[in-house]
């Protein structure tokens, strides 16, 4: 018997005890108990609370929440951004919650913060599960974040190829400004509809598949699981599939376009396997995209997202080796006449040598450095671009969004649009590739793209989001590059009052 083969089988007697008349995990009634320890050390504090860290190498860490300061936008009184001063072992450090933001290092350990309380206020509690100021997450100073290998990217697709929603940014949605807030816990990747395939993260347990889920992890009684209550944190639905690692981890899959047939509930399945293919079915508004979140115990007891950027992050570069990755994620939320910081400093450099961060604006203006501040005196939604260069003279692009209100019309949103292509990897000269739009909040004109190559404006028109779940809400066109290089793909859609949404794309041609 293989290595693998006899980690499958002791992985498949812990996940079925119950089956097997083994006895549950008395502590929590949850439906096993984890068969491996999570790297990760998971901490809830209250500020000026402090407590011993005891990391996965055995490493005893002194760690005190000083301080939680977050800042609210004037609009919607939204969290758009939640800084912590953390002491560890007596030295300070101030980091940002959530956010694109990766764990810093301090006094030998990592660390970051998921979440803190003040996405509760106005929020979606229970996503969570955080009863005190904030969560803190550490590891060792030069530990990897998971298991080496035990973990792989979600989607086949390039790292940041189109539109993402990552863990704490506020979801604005709908027509009419709402004062419920829906503070984003998972991680949104979008893509092109029914052409991306979506794969099995870890090595794991089907628990669920569609509304077929396993019994004993849904609640006493047969009921289905709450956020935070239950056995489980499952929530079966028609788009989503639940799986289960080794470390009792579960893993949500939603909005899928299909899901195979082979992904059934009782089945051990391992990493690399495909779950499906990527949707917009269920709650997803409309822009196709997967829903990939992870869910654990968390520090209160209760079930809530265990944040995935990192871990995601960290696989994919393992497994995909860039050398450079520009990143301008996280959208500007304002009204006209008001400033946007456009932040670029996240970007990442696999020898720390970025040497050059330049802008170019919607307005065809340009500005240089990590981060630039500008107003924004019309409504819209502007895509502007971010180019990072390396010493080595590697680029790379990224693109910023800034939604800008009417201060005409307050209590609206306006025009959005959500754009994306297939394949993102290994595009060559005289090879088609598809593109895909939808717009949103707005069925007049069309969408018009602009390929970047110098080829004229191609013009189509989606259904403006009339029908969220309508099978041809996309409309699809398709280009072929004749030459090799690195093009900067826009589409836009305008009202007939003139307020315009645009989005970029960046496609990398390879030759023959």
């Amino acid at each position: 018997m293989t290595d693998r083969s006899l980690s499958h089988w002791l992985f498949l007697l812990v996940a079925y005890g119950l089956q097997l008349d083994l006895p549950l995990h008395a502590a929590d009634d949850d439906a096993n108990a984890p068969a491996l320890t999570p790297v990760v050390r998971v901490v809830d504090l209250a500020i000026n609370e402090s407590t011993i860290v005891e990391l996965s190498n055995g490493q005893k860490v002194d760690v005190k929440l000083v301080d939680v300061q977050e800042t609210r936008d004037p609009v919607r009184q939204a969290v758009r951004s939640a800084m912590v001063t953390v002491q560890v072992d007596g030295e300070k450090i101030t980091i940002e919650s959530g956010m694109y933001n990766l764990p810093q290092r301090v006094a030998g350990v990592q660390i970051d913060c998921s979440v803190t309380k003040g996405y509760n206020s106005n929020g979606t509690p229970g996503f969570w599960g955080l009863d005190k100021d904030a969560r803190l997450r550490l590891w060792p100073k030069d530990s990897l974040l998971m298991k080496p290998d035990s973990l792989i990217y979600p989607v086949d697709q390039r790292w940041f190829a189109t539109r993402t929603w990552f863990d704490n940014e506020p979801v604005d949605g709908g027509k009419k400004i709402l004062p419920k807030i829906y503070y984003h816990s998972g991680l949104d990747i979008g893509g092109a509809e029914r052409l991306v395939k979506v794969i099995a993260a870890t090595d794991a347990v089907v628990v669920s598949s569609g509304d077929d889920v396993l019994p004993e992890y849904l609640l006493k009684g047969g009921g289905k699981s709450k956020y935070g209550e239950g056995r489980s944190p499952v929530a079966p639905r028609s788009d989503v599939v639940y799986l289960k690692d080794e470390r009792g981890w579960y893993y949500r899959y939603s909005h899928l376009h299909s899901i195979n047939a082979a992904i059934r509930p009782g089945r051990t399945i391992d990493q690399g396997t495909e779950i499906g293919l990527l949707g917009k079915k269920g709650a997803s508004g409309g822009w196709s995209h997967l829903h990939f979140e992870i869910k654990s115990r968390q520090p209160s007891g209760k079930w809530g997202t265990q944040a995935g950027y990192a871990f995601l992050w960290e696989a994919y570069r393992r497994q995909y080796r860039p050398q450079l990755v520009a990143n301008a994620r996280r959208k500007s939320f304002l009204m006209a006449g008001d400033d946007a910081v456009l932040d670029g400093a996240n970007s990442w450099s696999a020898n720390d040598s970025i040497q050059r961060y330049d802008w170019i604006f919607s307005d065809g203006t340009t500005a240089t450095g990590p981060r630039v501040t500008r107003v924004y005196r019309r409504p819209g939604v502007f895509s502007e671009i971010l180019k990072v260069t390396d010493k080595a003279g590697n680029i790379d692009y990224d693109f910023a969004d800034v939604h800008v209100l009417d201060p005409n019309r307050p209590g609206y949103y306006v025009p959005a649009i959500h754009a994306a292509y297939w394949p993102t990897f290994d595009n060559r000269v005289d090879e088609p590739i598809t593109f895909k739009v939808r717009s949103f909040r707005n069925q007049e004109g069309n969408e018009i793209w602009n390929f970047g190559d110098g080829t004229l404006p191609v013009t189509v028109k989606s259904d403006g989001n009339v029908d969220q779940q309508a099978a041809d809400g996309y409309a699809i066109t398709h280009h072929t590059y004749q030459q090799p290089g690195d093009y900067i793909v826009s589409v836009q859609r305008s009202r007939n009052d003139g307020v315009t949404a645009t989005t970029r794309l960046h496609v990398h041609v390879a030759g023959e």
